[in-house]
């Protein structure tokens, strides 16, 4: 038989040359149909996961709520955020010093954590609002946001590189004078501009990933009260992968749910602790936070992980709480030139 022959296999289809061996097409409807039900698995799973929100320990009580509200001046107001801060694992702050405070959902902004004008709610670990997935991409599903471009950016691989020689033979005059030409034509257009822009997107985020930064964090860099340090999260390539990715790599492919922490405190590349957000007890903040300041591994000490549970989660971040750290971190606070006597 003469000329194309044509299989439906979803959305696109899979042209292959007269003689073309089963075992051949085979091969190409199965690889076809994996990346395409990984792709569009990983794009459900971005669209109908919830990004995560702020827990309710970090909403303003109704008494905070009053007497902040009543309050015109705003050092009266910030010394209301201060002291409920004081009792959260709070490290940024805005440009200016001041507690990140939400008047629109009425709380203290977890670190990393931003307003979505479009969903009107705080996002955990906010990287941007996407409207392809009509959602916000945050700590819960930024995962599989990146799984999602990572299908993608195969799927349009695959199927650039399928038609790519009935494309060469379109434009020598070898295949038969019928319709499918045309259509071999917009197919293999269609998925090489797709597969240009998505990897260009796929990159960046897989870099924003081995740096540890969200998209807005890439823009403008996290403020501590040290001053701003747009590597205050990276603990390393091979940590900052394990905080999304997981620490089982059987499941990094995968878009189910094995990201590290509850998406409200994170391990901080700063080795020097904030007098003002640490509480009269240092032994009690290791006790119920897991570590003094998000203290990092670059001190030389081996890192212990243990859960911290606000949202029903697990948040893994290196665990100093020994008598040696409360020590260090009282005399950090002592000779800090902001503390007092």
């Amino acid at each position: 038989m003469n000329g194309l022959r044509t299989y439906a296999a979803g959305p696109p289809t899979v042209v292959t040359a007269p003689g073309s061996s089963e075992h051949a097409l085979c091969i190409c409807l199965v690889t076809f149909h994996l990346c395409f039900a990984m792709f569009m698995w990983s794009y459900w799973r971005t669209i109908f996961t919830k990004p995560g929100n702020p827990a309710k320990e970090f909403s303003l009580t109704k008494a905070d709520r009053e007497q902040y509200e009543k309050e015109q001046r705003p050092e009266a107001q910030q010394e209301i955020l201060k002291k409920v801060a004081r009792e959260l694992p709070v490290y940024t702050c805005t440009d200016t010093g001041a507690i990140r405070y939400c008047d629109r959902c009425r709380l203290i902004k977890p670190d990393r954590c931003h307003h979505c004008s479009t969903c009107n709610t705080c996002v955990l670990k906010m990287d941007h609002h996407c409207p392809w997935v009509n959602n916000c991409v945050g700590f819960s599903n930024y995962k599989f946001f990146i799984l999602f471009l990572a299908y993608s950016v195969l799927y349009c691989l695959f199927i650039t590189a399928t038609v790519l020689r009935y494309f060469i033979k379109f434009w020598t005059n070898e295949l038969p004078d019928t319709h499918a030409k045309f259509h071999v034509l917009f197919l293999f257009f269609v998925a090489a501009m797709f597969f240009i822009s998505l990897l260009s997107l796929f990159s960046y985020h897989l870099w924003l990933v081995v740096h540890n930064r969200s998209t807005i964090e890439a823009f403008r860099a996290p403020m501590f009260h040290s001053g701003p340090d747009k590597n205050g999260f990276s603990m390393g390539v091979a940590k900052n992968l394990t905080q999304v990715f997981g620490d089982q790599k059987m499941f990094w492919l995968l878009p189910v749910s094995t990201s590290l922490g509850d998406g409200h405190t994170f391990p901080t590349r700063l080795v020097s602790a904030d007098p003002e957000q640490l509480p009269a007890d240092p032994q009690s903040h290791c006790r119920r936070y897991g570590s003094v300041g998000g203290a990092s591994a670059s001190r030389g000490q081996k890192l212990h992980f243990q859960p911290l549970g606000v949202a029903g989660r697990e948040l893994f971040i290196p665990s100093l709480c020994d008598s040696n750290s409360v020590l260090m971190v009282t005399a950090l606070v002592m000779l800090h030139p902001t503390a007092g006597p």
